[in-house]
């Protein structure tokens, strides 16, 4: 039986309260071949798009080496690195009334099945930090006028972006609206702030 959340459990999000608390904490990559496309599939396709064109001189064959790279990343995170390095996945379902669901589901972090905190910083740092690039590239894209990468640039965009969605949705929960766990943190930082300055004086 499908439900829209089944998140039972937290999967460490660079979050260092809750890791402070744990008194063992596990360094070692139990899935090396995962972590390793999960990166490789990202950081080449960044590579393709600097450097392709530049060394080869065609921007098709650099187009198209870019968006199967992205295709492959995005296959690869969504369905086989989010499961086996942090235990978080996500898809579309389409009911007999022909609805469409989003499910995002999180495994329980019990027993042999709870993943590594290297695989989890691994894998998040990952999911961040590339589709900020591609944000970036975007940027830079418009910029400088160079609006015949703006299609690949808007592909890499959206492909990591919604695999940056669906795995956050994962984490925060599928049923609680990010806006929500947004203002909650945010609410947070501030009333540590002003009580820490209260204190103070």
């Amino acid at each position: 039986m499908l439900t829209d959340d089944t998140n039972d459990e937290d999967v460490s999000l660079f979050d260092a309260e809750e890791d402070a608390g744990k008194k063992s904490k596990k360094t070692n990559i139990k899935h090396p071949v995962a972590s390793f496309f999960h990166l490789f599939f990202r950081t080449s396709t960044v590579l393709v798009y600097l450097l392709f064109e530049r060394l080869s001189g065609s921007f098709i064959a650099a187009m198209v080496t870019i968006v199967l790279l992205l295709s492959c990343d995005f296959w690869t995170v969504k369905n086989i690195t989010g499961r086996l390095m942090v235990g978080l996945r996500w898809w579309n379902q389409v009911d007999d009334d022909g609805r469409s669901h989003w499910v995002f589901e999180s495994r329980k972090a019990t027993g042999k099945s709870q993943s590594s905190d290297s695989e989890s910083r691994i894998f998040w740092l990952g999911l961040i930090v590339f589709p900020v690039l591609w944000v970036v590239f975007a940027f830079s894209t418009l910029i400088s006028f160079n609006i015949k990468w703006m299609p690949v640039v808007i592909m890499g965009v959206v492909l990591q972006g919604a695999n940056l969605y669906g795995y956050v949705r994962c984490k925060v929960g599928g049923k609680t609206s990010l806006k929500n766990v947004a203002t909650n943190y945010f609410g947070r930082q501030f009333l540590k702030q002003a009580l820490s300055k209260e204190e103070e004086s």
